[in-house]
């Protein structure tokens, strides 16, 4: 809707910049609350962390069906209806908390597992954040926009996931293990 304003620059850099600043809200949260469980022992939290990676990839897998927090209703339309640059940078932080919009795969709660559990520094935090929402969100949001045919693109989405979430799920496992040594 907004490419056909003239102003699709300037909006698309206000929705990128939204999503990379919702993803550092969301890992700024996570680091803070993580801070509660420091008292816990490191092994305690390291086998938590791979135990929540196990379970993300058996549930990506479909073995396990997880009810998982995420909202699975639309951006409301009043969003929108704020103008096309103060509604890029609204509508680019709530998809990129992850907290708003419904998640297509359970694998970015392991990151936050990861931040919550293993208390990295801040700054790999706020990068972590900063990729999750304006690398990983914006990557599909992007390549969506981009492409000729948007209902051809969820329909390829759709018969790729089967592949994509569960080699995500493993790839998260590998680096919490990466992480816990």
């Amino acid at each position: 809707m907004w490419r056909h304003q003239g102003r699709f620059e300037g909006v698309l850099g206000l929705f990128m910049a939204g999503l990379a600043l919702g993803g550092v809200l969301s890992a700024s949260v996570a680091w803070l609350l993580g801070g509660l469980l420091q008292p816990l022992p490191r092994g305690v939290r390291v086998v938590a962390l791979l135990a929540a990676a196990v379970v993300v990839g058996l549930h990506e897998l479909g073995v396990l069906h997880l009810r998982l927090p995420s909202t699975h209703r639309q951006v409301p339309r009043e969003v929108f209806d704020r103008g096309p640059y103060a509604s890029a940078l609204q509508f680019g932080v709530e998809l990129g908390t992850g907290v708003r919009t419904y998640l297509p795969s359970a694998v970015p709660y392991v990151l936050l597992a990861a931040l919550l559990l293993l208390q990295p520094s801040l700054a790999a935090a706020l990068l972590a954040g900063a990729s999750f929402g304006g690398l990983g969100r914006a990557a599909m949001a992007l390549s969506r926009t981009a492409s000729a045919d948007p209902e051809d693109w969820d329909a390829l989405l759709r018969r790729r996931l089967a592949l994509v979430r569960p080699a995500a799920a493993a790839t998260a496992a590998l680096l919490c293990l990466t992480l816990a040594t």
